[in-house]
């Protein structure tokens, strides 16, 4: 059970079941509070819609199987935490670390990746990431990149093998670049302006889940 439930955060009156109603409980309401009309933000909406259509795509792909509901934990999982880092540039322990034991359990009913591919997978995204953060410390003696990320690229691991890890990382440091890149402009900012790569980290392992392999079968076949 979790304490408290949903409710208006500007009455605190309890939203009654029927209002909790993934997007159909929105948009009957039109994004307003049953009991003081206060506007909800449409945030909820957006992410609701987000993870209806990732549910929809795993079904496309994957079928009703085990599979499709192991990665729908894990795709939810990366839904929570990107906006949770995009708003206090935080990743919580208690999403990534016990996604790994899941990532690593899922991988012994999941024909997609094995166990071992999953293990190397946890190690060698935990791995990467701090070996980077370590080299930028000693670089300059400034902190680069937060433990989060590094525990969030060993569940990315954990969840799509090894063979994950460079697709995601070499994904999300090209959008993030760009990205990054274009907010400094925009704010005139200067190198130091920090971004949180949580969200692209995410970005680069749905990319892989939905269209990685494709991909690297498709670059494999132009050599």
């Amino acid at each position: 059970m979790i304490s408290p439930g949903s409710h208006c955060r500007s009455c605190s009156t309890p939203l009654a079941w029927y209002d909790n109603i993934p997007l159909f409980s929105y948009l009957v309401r039109c994004g307003h509070c049953r009991v003081c009309g206060a506007r909800f933000p449409a945030r909820y909406f957006w992410v609701e819609l987000l993870t209806a259509a990732i549910a929809v795509l795993l079904l496309v792909q994957f079928g009703l199987t085990l599979t499709t509901l192991g990665y729908f934990v894990f795709a939810a999982a990366l839904v929570v935490i990107t906006f949770i880092d995009v708003d206090h540039k935080i990743i919580p322990d208690i999403i990534s670390l016990p996604g790994i034991i899941l990532g690593l359990l899922f991988s012994a009913i999941s024909p997609q990746v094995t166990f071992w591919e999953s293990l190397i997978g946890a190690g060698l995204g935990a791995g990467v990431l701090l070996t980077v953060a370590l080299g930028y410390w000693v670089v300059t003696k400034r902190e680069g990149m937060g433990g989060g990320d590094i525990k969030l690229l060993a569940m990315i691991g954990a969840f799509l093998g090894w063979r994950a890890i460079p697709f995601t990382l070499l994904v999300a440091s090209c959008t993030g670049s760009v990205i990054g890149i274009a907010t400094m402009i925009r704010r005139r900012a200067d190198t130091k302006l920090a971004l949180p790569f949580g969200p692209f980290l995410a970005f680069g392992a749905g990319c892989y889940l939905f269209i990685g392999e494709s991909l690297i079968a498709w670059y494999l076949g132009l050599r």
